[in-house]
């Protein structure tokens, strides 16, 4: 037995369950540093492909001089959660001899009549400005630490039953040892032994 400890560099002292319990951290540590790679990895992978949609996007997409014919009126935004916009009826020309009218965004306290800058794709319909900078790092880190998160989440939560598991086990284990061992510390006869019973 000490030569077999010796071999092995096992601790006599500590149980099976001990050794469960360390490569189960050991697991969730490398879990949490793979996940930190992997959210980086995606986060940047969403960087690179963002930037170039964006640039894609941006050459299909031209700024026009629009002149209103309403004062502006507030709108309520295209998502449940968003603030209203302001919005008014503008014209503008894209190409220069093809005219359009719509509505469009245009800042608080705008006047008929007034020139505001509007956004429009090749064929001169008004639409949104292309993502910015700002817009696809947003999308990157979110994207990112999401993932980062997943992950993490996933494997605390798979380490926790599995240690869940271990200190059951470890708690059955010690209470049958102790059923054992504690009529011999205490001197406290077991269930159906005699008193002349060794």
């Amino acid at each position: 037995m000490h030569h077999r400890t010796k071999r092995t560099g096992a601790n006599p002292l500590r149980r099976e369950a001990d050794r469960t319990r360390t490569r189960m951290h050991a697991a969730f540590a490398l879990t949490c540093l793979l996940a930190v790679i992997a959210g980086f990895a995606l986060g940047r992978a969403a960087w690179t492909d963002g930037h170039r949609a964006a640039e894609n996007i941006a050459r299909h997409r031209h700024t026009v001089t629009a002149t209103t014919i309403s004062d502006a009126a507030y709108r309520a935004g295209d998502q449940p959660s968003s603030r209203p916009v302001t919005v008014a009826t503008a014209t503008w020309h894209y190409p220069a001899q093809r005219p359009h009218t719509g509505t469009v965004p245009v800042p608080a306290g705008t006047r008929n009549g007034d020139t505001v800058r509007v956004w429009v794709d090749e064929i001169g319909r008004a639409t949104a400005a292309p993502p910015s900078q700002a817009d696809v790092a947003v999308t990157a880190v979110g994207i990112g630490t999401g993932a980062l998160a997943g992950i993490v989440l996933a494997g605390g939560a798979l380490v926790a039953v599995r240690l869940r598991i271990v200190d059951a086990r470890s708690a059955r284990s010690w209470e049958s040892e102790w059923a054992g061992i504690e009529p011999l510390w205490s001197g406290r006869l077991r269930p159906g032994q005699g008193g002349g019973d060794d």
